[in-house]
């Protein structure tokens, strides 16, 4: 009795030698605001959260975007938190949420924000599904989740700037990053000026531009009151509804982890619903203009034409958009364009 203990723990104290611990994956997070930020605080959560299904993560933050999508894809990180427009190389399809006024909802030639986001949710829904899990994947890559950062506005140092018309042969900010900015700029004959989110800023403050799209959250980070000054504003139009989202490197997580992964971030949609509300009502009231209500439909159809034949250039998913229209469908079938089944074939 005694040799069989002796032999069933000497063979307990090898087992435990020569199982693999597996190490903690590093989450790289790009967060506008740094470690205080809304990013940071959601991925912490993440992180916990995460846990209970037995993967262990540490996070290292980063404000310069550009950098921790490279540190991902050097693999110095096995995940990456990031807005869509940069992790939309990693897959298509999901990438496709952050096109041009795709999630923009209109009735009765108004704009309904609350319609809008109820797009952008039922989109996160449908990926999140596991009927949709071979559509998250590309290659080495696993799309984790997705949750909105906010309406993205344009935000103009001169008030007159207020149509379509006005623009033309004004400077507006394009990331770099994203070609269909510049696709877009170009169609209504502006100048897109190239930039990204170390130096919009201070590109829009000192009047190297005339006119940037971005969220509320961006309004304190990037100080953009001292460029809007007096005589700007942040016009009441928004062309997209930037999302972040979290991309795995498929490998270093166990099997099954996205689709998990993917339910929690869609369980934090009314929090960052919440983060929205908060950074939007600390702008002062002054700062915002409303368009003439008469030429919205006319934008939101320009919009359209524009994600159309920027899909045909290859730059949006074709798929991906088709998958958003019909949640646009969901959200608002009465609409003329909901007599077709698809944007784009």
């Amino acid at each position: 009795m005694k040799s069989w203990t002796k032999a069933a723990a000497a063979m307990a104290v090898a087992t435990c030698v020569a199982s693999p611990v597996m190490a903690k994956s590093l989450v790289c997070v790009w967060d506008v605001a740094g470690k205080s930020g809304d990013v940071t605080s959601s991925a912490m959560d993440y992180v916990l959260a995460m846990q209970k299904n037995g993967v262990e993560m540490d996070i290292k933050g980063y404000v310069d975007e550009r950098v921790a999508i490279e540190d991902f894809r050097s693999g110095q990180c096995d995940a990456v938190i990031a807005t869509t427009l940069r992790t939309r190389p990693f897959n298509a399809i999901s990438g496709s949420l952050d096109s041009i006024g795709a999630t923009t909802i209109v009735r009765n030639g108004k704009i309904d924000i609350k319609a809008s986001y109820d797009v952008v949710r039922k989109v996160i829904q449908v990926f999140s599904t596991p009927q949709a899990a071979k559509l998250m994947v590309e290659g080495n890559y696993e799309v984790g989740g997705l949750f909105p950062l906010g309406a993205a506005y344009p935000i103009v140092r001169d008030r007159k700037i207020n149509s379509v018309e006005a623009l033309s042969g004004k400077k507006i900010a394009a990331f770099d990053y994203d070609k269909a900015q510049g696709v877009m700029i170009g169609r209504i004959g502006a100048q897109p000026v190239s930039a990204d989110v170390t130096n919009i800023g201070p590109k829009f403050n000192n009047g190297s531009v005339d006119m940037v799209t971005l969220p509320a959250v961006a309004y304190k980070p990037f100080e953009l009151y001292k460029g809007i000054g007096t005589t700007g504003g942040i016009g009441r139009l928004p062309v997209l509804i930037p999302t972040v989202q979290i991309v795995l490197n498929k490998s270093k997580f166990p099997e099954g982890f996205g689709e998990k992964s993917r339910l929690y971030w869609l369980s934090q949609f009314d929090r960052a619903l919440h983060f929205i509300e908060v950074a939007e009502k600390g702008i002062p009231a002054s700062m915002w203009v409303d368009l003439p209500p008469e030429n919205i439909p006319k934008y939101v159809q320009m919009f359209r034409e524009a994600r159309i034949e920027i899909a045909k250039e290859g730059i949006y998913n074709k798929r991906g958009l088709n998958i958003i229209k019909r949640a646009r469908c969901d959200v608002n079938p009465s609409d003329a364009e909901c007599a077709s089944k698809t944007e784009i074939d």
